[in-house]
């Protein structure tokens, strides 16, 4: 199939156009992780549980999304920790409540817990067996 002059240019602005049009929603979605993850990081860093915090990111995320069908949680997630591990300087001391966003310790942040630096290790003691670890 031969394209003629007026096809070609014609392909060519549609080509434009389409590439021009994916690009705000792209950086739209950025701009959304990143205002979910100052407000969840600014809400823990300043002694909100997880709940209360996830729940102000999460309405976030869904009313600003574009896309078609909302965000899940889980997807929600995933935005918040990417957003923070890309540009950890822009949400100091956020690291440390990522693990709640995927169920871990869901505890209100404290100043001792946001101040200390120092990390607890483990031992095989703290299990009662190993049996108890892995009941569902």
């Amino acid at each position: 199939m031969r394209l003629t002059g007026s096809s070609m240019v014609l392909s060519a602005v549609a080509l434009v156009s389409a590439l021009a049009g994916f690009t705000p929603s792209l950086s739209a979605a950025e701009a959304t992780d990143e205002k979910g993850a100052k407000i969840y990081c600014f809400m823990r860093s300043n002694g909100n549980d997880h709940t209360v915090s996830w729940n102000a990111a999460y309405a976030l995320i869904k009313r600003q999304g574009r896309g078609m069908f909302k965000t899940s949680p889980e997807h929600a997630s995933v935005m918040i920790t990417e957003a923070v591990v890309k540009d950890p300087g822009n949400f100091p001391d956020c690291g440390q409540f990522l693990g709640d966003l995927f169920g871990g310790n869901t505890s209100k942040a404290t100043a001792a817990s946001l101040g200390s630096s120092s990390t607890t290790t483990s031992t095989k003691s703290d299990f009662n067996s190993d049996d108890e670890r892995y009941s569902y």
